[in-house]
């Protein structure tokens, strides 16, 4: 626990917390020889925690109360030897850091693909500019999209690919029936 100030103040407890603490007392006066397992007794903890009142609850919350009352007023006399660090703000003369290889391949590529972008827009526009020269008549006719007619299988253009089809069929058939 080297880290952080031993100084500074412990942090406010909760009701729950203060019922914890007691609990364990309990525990201990009445099992001292016996070790705990954190586990169980947290769930036996948290089970009595939820059947207690609320008039039984209020002496936890007091307790809690006092002890975040303490902690505010020894807060308010602490000093952070490190100093305050949110009050501190940064010199917007200082000189910046440089950036990192990393951010510097980021910016080479990202002008690559900022000229590839621009290329693409320029060929879209002209793309849609011919579009919108069209009409929009012509282009309601003509624009890809589904067919309007029955959904029908593929229709075989040839007689010839239609005698295929049959013949491929008939001979499924007769495999069938064998």
């Amino acid at each position: 626990m080297g880290k952080g100030d031993p100084n500074k103040p412990r942090g406010k407890m909760s009701s729950y917390t203060f019922f914890v603490q007691t609990c364990r007392e309990e525990h201990k006066k009445k099992h001292p020889d016996s070790s705990v397992n954190f586990a169980e007794f947290s769930k036996k903890c948290t089970e009595r925690w939820k059947t207690m009142s609320a008039k039984e609850k209020s002496q936890f919350e007091d307790m809690a109360k006092s002890d975040k009352a303490h902690y505010d007023r020894e807060m308010k006399n602490y000093i952070n030897p490190k100093g305050d660090k949110k009050g501190k703000k940064k010199d917007p003369n200082a000189p910046k850091r440089p950036p990192s290889a990393f951010f510097l391949k980021i910016a080479k590529d990202k002008q690559s693909y900022e000229q590839k972008v621009t290329k693409l827009k320029e060929k879209y526009e002209k793309d849609f500019a011919a579009y919108h020269s069209k009409g929009k008549s012509e282009a309601g006719k003509k624009g890809p999209g589904r067919p309007t007619g029955s959904k029908k299988k593929s229709e075989p253009e040839d007689e010839e690919e239609e005698k295929e089809e049959e013949d491929k069929d008939d001979e499924e058939e007769e495999e069938d029936e064998e």
